[in-house]
């Protein structure tokens, strides 16, 4: 799962240039091939060469990651991967950063609302971050 690490290192550090360096790359790489795990289900999406372009790691009720390479965003991976997510779930939550407007925009797009804001003082890089949620709709 190094693979992941790098590709979410590469993502946050190319995409949200705003957020914090909170960990090195190595320990970030440490951190997919650990525990991290255990507790979701991941997902993950490949180009035509087999390299790793996108991943989403949710449980039934929440979504933990979901990131997407720079260059194969806009295409229709998150979209697959979140629409994966949704399948199993009745109802899913998940945290962006208030800055992170591309993320917003995408989630609500997809039936996300916006829960809570906070001011940051939980996330471990200490920026404002929002709580969404999705809801399957009643038939």
């Amino acid at each position: 799962m190094p693979a992941l690490g790098r590709l979410h290192y590469h993502t946050v550090r190319t995409s949200l240039p705003f957020v914090p360096q909170v960990h090195p790359a190595h320990e970030v790489e440490d951190y997919f091939s650990g525990p991290f795990f255990a507790k979701a289900e991941f997902w993950l999406a490949e180009d035509d060469a087999g390299e790793a372009i996108g991943y989403i790691g949710f449980r039934p009720d929440f979504v933990e990651h979901l990131f997407i390479h720079p260059s194969a965003q806009g295409q229709g991976v998150g979209v697959a991967l979140l629409n994966r997510a949704k399948e199993g779930s009745s109802e899913l939550s998940l945290w962006t950063f208030q800055q992170n407007l591309r993320a917003r925009r995408f989630y609500e797009q997809h039936g996300f609302t916006v829960v809570m804001e906070t001011d940051g003082r939980d996330n471990e890089e200490k920026l404002p971050d929002v709580l969404y949620r999705w809801r399957r709709a009643e038939p």
